[in-house]
């Protein structure tokens, strides 16, 4: 499994923590920054990851800023994204059960390292279920189709 990670400075130690839990469990992970708490514009981090999960290149993607509400949105902007806001574990599974979710979200401010660990492995091990579900995502990327058209 091939995960991109990405942070601004608020969610730049969870980020590393993350990085470092990941690798440890043999994720192979690509850091798309950012590299140290100075601080940044946290769309930058959501282009890079949301980039490198386009290009076929990460499978999943996490994005960490203080609340993960600006990463979400951001990297919604994004055509075949299915960013999702967690911070618990009953929607980690939900969001990719039920939304085919492919970028996880992260609000520093609300997660802890152990929280966050669990959200994660639930988010990354659970399956799409497919079935009356498969018609709401399909009517999700027909408004980013259809979108695209009108400007």
């Amino acid at each position: 499994m091939r995960i991109a990670i990405g942070s601004d400075h608020a969610g730049y130690e969870l980020k590393c923590q993350l990085v470092n839990y990941l690798q440890h469990n043999n994720v192979e992970v690509h850091d798309m920054g950012t590299f140290n708490q100075d601080s940044v514009d946290y769309p930058d981090y959501a282009v890079q990851v949301c980039q490198t999960l386009a290009r076929d290149n990460s499978d999943f993607g996490i994005l960490i800023c203080y609340t993960g509400i600006g990463m979400c949105m951001a990297a919604n902007k994004f055509k075949g994204i299915r960013a999702a806001l967690v911070d618990n574990i009953d929607n980690a599974k939900l969001t990719r059960e039920h939304n085919d979710a492919n970028v996880l979200c992260m609000g520093a401010k609300d997660v802890d390292l152990e929280l966050a660990k669990k959200i994660v492995n639930v988010f990354l091990s659970s399956r799409f279920l497919g079935g009356r579900h498969e018609r709401r995502v399909e009517k999700i990327m027909n408004i980013e189709r259809n979108e695209k058209k009108e400007r």
